[in-house]
């Protein structure tokens, strides 16, 4: 078959079809789910990358001991 002949059977179906409706089709998709693929991945990176992160903080050397507070030395009351 040609591609003339199977372009002419294609022709009156797409007649059928409601021309003020606008719809994505098969593109729509495809790009839709490559997209949905794509932030897949980065999360699962992220997620491995955020595993790696040794975090522990340090205490602040200019703030004072918590015991200071509880002593009851009256330092740090707001008047």
């Amino acid at each position: 078959m040609y591609a003339t002949q199977a372009l002419t059977h294609v022709v009156p179906l797409a007649e059928e079809f409601d021309k003020n409706k606008v719809t994505p089709g098969v593109l729509g998709f495809l790009v839709f789910a490559a997209l949905a693929v794509g932030v897949w991945l980065l999360m699962k990176s992220m997620n491995r990358h955020m595993g790696k992160v040794n975090f522990e903080e340090a205490p602040d050397p200019d703030a004072a001991p918590a015991g200071a507070e509880a002593s009851g030395n009256g330092a740090g009351r707001a008047r």
